[in-house]
């Protein structure tokens, strides 16, 4: 049935707030997984609606696939013939499924991805994709709404430069090169920390893989690899998210198994905006300020400002002292929210990829609805520091992304709650 999120505000997050293992990381590495005949291991899974969707395409593949939520693993029994089409039903529901392409172009020479949906937050081209895996053999064309990549005799390594530097297309081209004849090296590369992570499980399985975190990634293809038990990096995102709580509450929070290194850069905004932060390995401390001050934010790739922590700084400056600018550079219609945000009282004024936003010495509370994974739980957020009562619905886009959201925050003392729609 239906649910919404239910916010009585204003409240406060003050207690310990647990990080899981990386939504943008472990979906990856589930797919990488078919680039090795036998049985790999995946652990620090987030109990999280995507990874069930991930493991259902798996099992559409040939896959054996066990989802143990209590022990957070998965393990995943490739067989020796894999299936080379990923369904559109499944595929629609989550844009990660792209990330089974390479992986299919390597084991199988064939592969058949629908073309894929996903959170409303602006053009994700697959031009890049497609671009990368035909320098290396590959020939892709458009069929009946799906992706079809064939390979009429090898993949030969190569060198190639993005045009940006797409996760997806960087994770793409790195777990195809890995069975490739030759040398691959793909320039302008992505450096985000999950895919150090991909890469290092790619290592692991016998990959030949140099630069990671660099913008050039250096892979020489081998004959085969080797299934692996492989642990998935913390969440920076949703260690994040909780920063961003005891940031607009004025709360504090112990934040366990993160990585502080990761987020460098938000951090470093964050005490712009008044937090007291102390770090230590695993972990970090947050307090926040009676009242943040508005921050200027541009989002950028890796190690840059993270584009999905940028709803979380809009919901700040729309509480904070002072205006703030926040600058979109990497999706164009992340803006969707605003509108919902709006509702609450904040003050947002669009121009192009900017918002201007000036803080409010409060918001009110009111029923919004929730666009995406990062724009559910920054309104979810955002309700806390308003007064009155906030319904948040579309509550599947934020189960997508993160674990047990509502009871974390009930559990270090937000008055926030689950309930069937319809119900007061």
């Amino acid at each position: 049935m239906e649910e919404k999120i239910v916010v009585h505000g204003p409240t406060a997050v003050n207690g310990t707030l647990r990080v899981s293992g990386a939504k943008n990381s472990v979906l990856k590495l589930m797919a990488a997984a078919l680039l090795a005949e036998g049985e790999s291991t995946i652990t620090n899974v987030p109990e999280i609606q995507d990874v069930a969707i991930m493991a259902e395409l798996l099992r559409r593949l040939g896959c054996a696939v066990a989802y143990d939520r209590v022990a957070q693993s998965v393990r995943i029994d490739v067989p020796a013939d894999l299936h080379h089409q990923a369904d559109y039903d499944l595929v629609r529901a989550m844009r990660a499924s792209i990330s089974v392409l390479g992986p299919l172009v390597a084991r199988c020479h064939v592969a058949e991805v629908a073309l894929p949906g996903g959170d409303a937050i602006g053009s994700r081209g697959l031009d890049m994709h497609r671009a990368g895996l035909e320098a290396l053999g590959a020939q892709l064309q458009i069929e009946h709404g799906y992706l079809v990549a064939r390979v009429p005799d090898v993949l030969r390594g190569t060198e190639y430069r993005l045009e940006y530097p797409s996760v997806g297309a960087t994770e793409n081209l790195m777990m195809a090169a890995t069975l490739a004849q030759g040398t691959t090296v793909i320039d302008n590369a992505a450096r985000e920390p999950e895919i150090v992570d991909i890469g290092r499980m790619l290592q692991e399985m016998g990959a030949r893989i140099e630069g990671l975190g660099t913008s050039t990634v250096r892979v020489t293809g081998v004959e085969a690899l080797h299934p692996v038990e492989h642990r998935t990096v913390p969440d920076r995102i949703v260690a994040g998210t909780w920063a961003f709580a005891a940031a607009v509450t004025g709360g504090t929070v112990q934040i366990e198994g993160a990585e502080p290194g990761h987020l460098a850069v938000v951090l470093d905004k964050l005490r712009a905006a008044g937090c007291r932060i102390e770090t230590e390995e695993g972990r970090f401390v947050v307090a926040g300020p009676d009242r943040p001050h508005a921050i200027n934010v541009s989002t950028l790739p890796y190690p840059g400002f993270p584009t999905d922590l940028q709803p979380f700084v809009v919901a700040l400056n729309a509480v904070a002292e002072g205006s703030g600018m926040v600058t979109e550079n990497v999706f164009e219609a992340r803006w969707g929210f605003t509108a919902e945000l709006e509702r609450l009282g904040a003050s947002v004024r669009l121009d192009g990829h900017h918002a201007l936003v000036a803080g409010r010495p409060e918001l009110s509370g009111a029923p919004v609805e929730a666009m995406d994974i990062r724009a559910g739980a920054a309104l979810v957020i955002a309700g806390m520091a308003a007064e009155g009562q906030t319904e948040v619905s579309g509550v599947e886009h934020v189960d997508r992304g993160y674990e047990h959201f509502v009871e974390q925050l009930a559990g270090a003392g937000a008055a926030v709650e689950r309930r069937i729609a319809g119900t007061p």
